[in-house]
């Protein structure tokens, strides 16, 4: 079974794999389709049928899971993109801190995937020699993305398990739990991207460009309790494709004039992209890092972010600039997460974050 929707200036395909029913709603929450129906009548949220047949309305699985997740809070997996459309504002080094605490301290499943074309997360991950050999044998999500450029389906290479990274970090008690996988990045994507518009769209225009992560990763989001995509630092097609199997979206910033003059714009754009394709994509928060309590500039900033209604919480925990903290950022063989980040508090204050993050999802640091 499949359809097309048209959404703004790309066509999406919605195959069997998206649609659920109230017996299979019913499965997912682990209650009758008696209570499913009685949730219908009950909450006018309840997703909307994307189809209405003879047999029974049909529904967006997406929207269901994240029904099911914030208002049932049955627990589903996590999926949340970090963004700025500044680079150097410790991205990569709280996503990496993120993923890493969820494993260890509460025993999450993680898949990390590394949009950005920098390589950076995917290089802390397995170092740089380990990244160039998966490059080379096209074992990177480059490769997806230059497959989407083949209209013959036999000459595209990329394999997802082949691809797909278990038990990463650098950090033995990280890899011990066998908690945290990569799907690792490459600088090939910088060009790749600025093809990608032109992308052959299939067949019966099943394909588009916005949708080629989600397609590729839908079937095995669910083996994860969390998902975490570092992003480039643009709102170009790659970054779409963070977005479209995204539930929600951090901004890690530096608390000055560059670092956040984006930040209206990203959320005006996510909001946008959101409402295109009919999927809610949260706003989860601003994360300040690099923070110096002695720079006035940064104080000021911090309470301009905190005080704007028009822009995402900001949330409690900051990180402060430190070179233990830039220091995280390198692949480097260590014994534990509190060696890592064994300076001052730093790995309270990502624990920390970790479980505001948590909160703000709806998931108790209990689990």
């Amino acid at each position: 079974m499949s359809d097309t929707h048209n959404s703004g200036s790309e066509t999406r395909s919605i195959t069997a794999e998206d649609l659920v029913g109230i017996a299979e709603i019913a499965e997912m929450a682990g209650v009758s389709a008696a209570a499913v129906a009685n949730w219908r009548k009950r909450d006018s949220r309840f997703p909307n049928p994307v189809l209405d047949l003879r047999a029974g309305p049909v529904f967006s699985r997406p929207a269901v899971r994240r029904w099911l997740h914030v208002k049932r809070k049955v627990f589903m997996s996590s999926r949340i993109s970090t963004i700025n459309l500044k680079g150097g504002v410790g991205k990569t080094t709280t996503t990496a801190a993120v993923a890493e605490m969820l494993a260890v301290e509460f025993d999450q499943r993680v898949l990390l995937v590394d949009l950005d074309p920098q390589t950076n997360l995917t290089t802390v991950m397995i170092g740089e020699d380990r990244w160039r050999e998966r490059n080379e044998a096209g074992q990177t999500l480059a490769q997806l993305f230059k497959d989407s450029l083949e209209e013959d389906p036999d000459n595209r290479t990329f394999v997802l398990d082949e691809a797909l990274l278990s038990g990463v970090s650098p950090v033995e008690e990280v890899a011990e739990t066998g908690n945290l996988d990569l799907l690792p990045s490459s600088l090939n994507l910088i060009d790749i991207q600025d093809r990608l518009a032109s992308m052959p769209a299939g067949r019966y225009y099943s394909r588009a460009p916005g949708e080629i992560l989600h397609t590729a990763l839908k079937q095995r989001l669910d083996d994860y309790d969390w998902v975490l995509i570092d992003c480039p630092p643009n709102l170009g097609l790659i970054t779409l494709n963070g977005l479209r199997i995204s539930q929600g979206y951090l901004i890690p910033t530096i608390p000055d004039i560059l670092s956040t003059y984006g930040i209206p714009q990203i959320v005006t754009r996510v909001r946008d992209f959101a409402e295109e394709i009919n999927e809610p994509i949260e706003p989860l928060g601003i994360v300040v890092s690099k923070y110096r309590d002695q720079a006035n500039l940064h104080r000021t900033v911090v309470d301009e972010l905190r005080n704007n209604p028009r822009l995402p919480r900001v949330f409690d925990t900051v990180i402060p600039e430190a070179a233990s903290i830039a220091a995280s950022a390198e692949h480097q063989l260590i014994g534990t997460l509190r060696q890592k980040y064994q300076y001052g508090d730093r790995y309270a204050l990502y624990r920390s974050l970790t479980e505001e993050i948590m909160a703000a999802v709806g998931i108790s640091a209990g689990v």
